[in-house]
């Protein structure tokens, strides 16, 4: 039976290194960190990601701004807003809840957001950084990723890497940073022939294709670290990952339940980058 990677745990443990930093840069330097939170619309699982961010914000010390803007807001009118952050000193990072309402270019949006203020990370700057390994901060997602699979003490040099999914979010960037870890790495997605040969052959595999339990126990190999990014629902509207969990936790050798697995991550890795943004900004390493 696998090891459970705790999230919740590891997300603690980020979060708490976090706040001490903040803590200390406040009382040495005087510098305040700051978040800038825009959601347009009413998608309610947005307004649970921007809450969620709010009180994370809470917890590490950092000063939480929450743009809640209409549905029939124009792309001019985010465009401007971004501008107005992107100049304010109180706010080292952007974020812009996606998806945003079908009127508005999400490209034109991020790639308005200034690089040095882009904590989600997907400016392509910031995209272009990470592919030659000299970013300052990583997509929130990969980036818990491989804090989870360092949790496990598990050495990423030569072990084969499969990425499932090739999302601009998480598959690609993930693939990177398995990369620069040393890891000998496959991409697999839709297209992808033999996909449980190439699962099967997985030292570490990272499935993130919004499938509910569509990679099984019998697509994984003895032992492996196996991190589920998914976040579905079962047949009974139960939340689960794109991982069978019940049969893949008979064969891994570690692996992520969902929830409580990557999901904490990603938010925590939000502070971490913020609180990166906020250093640079102020020009202290």
């Amino acid at each position: 039976m696998a090891q459970i990677i705790d999230g919740k745990a590891v997300s603690a443990a980020v979060k708490e290194e976090v706040a001490q930093e903040a803590a200390r840069l406040k009382e040495e330097n005087g510098l305040k960190v700051g978040l800038a939170v825009v959601i347009v619309g009413n998608n309610s699982a947005s307004r649970v990601y921007v809450n969620n961010k709010k009180k994370a914000c809470e917890a590490v010390g950092f000063q939480s701004y929450e743009y809640a803007l209409d549905e029939n807001t124009t792309q001019e009118q985010l465009l401007d807003l971004v501008d107005v952050l992107n100049r304010d000193d109180k706010v080292n990072g952007i974020l812009v809840q996606l998806p945003l309402p079908e009127h508005i270019d999400e490209k034109a949006v991020i790639n308005a957001i200034s690089p040095e203020k882009d904590v989600d990370a997907f400016h392509p700057v910031n995209v272009g950084k990470i592919m030659i390994g000299e970013y300052s901060f990583l997509p929130c997602t990969p980036a818990g990723v491989m804090r989870l699979i360092e949790s496990t003490g598990v050495d990423i040099t030569g072990k084969n890497c499969v990425v499932v999914g090739r999302s601009n979010i998480v598959g690609k960037p993930q693939a990177m940073l398995l990369l620069q870890k040393n890891g000998t790495v496959t991409i697999c997605h839709s297209k992808t022939k033999d996909l449980k040969e190439k699962c099967l052959s997985a030292d570490i595999l990272v499935v993130a294709i919004g499938r509910a339990k569509f990679i099984t126990g019998d697509m994984i190999k003895e032992g492996a670290v196996v991190i589920d990014v998914g976040m579905d629902r079962d047949e009974n509207g139960k939340l689960c990952g794109d991982v069978d969990f019940e049969s893949a936790e008979k064969r891994a050798g570690y692996i992520t339940p969902v929830p409580g697995g990557v999901g904490p991550m990603t938010i925590a890795m939000l502070m971490k980058n913020t609180l990166t943004a906020a250093k640079q900004q102020a020009g202290i390493e």
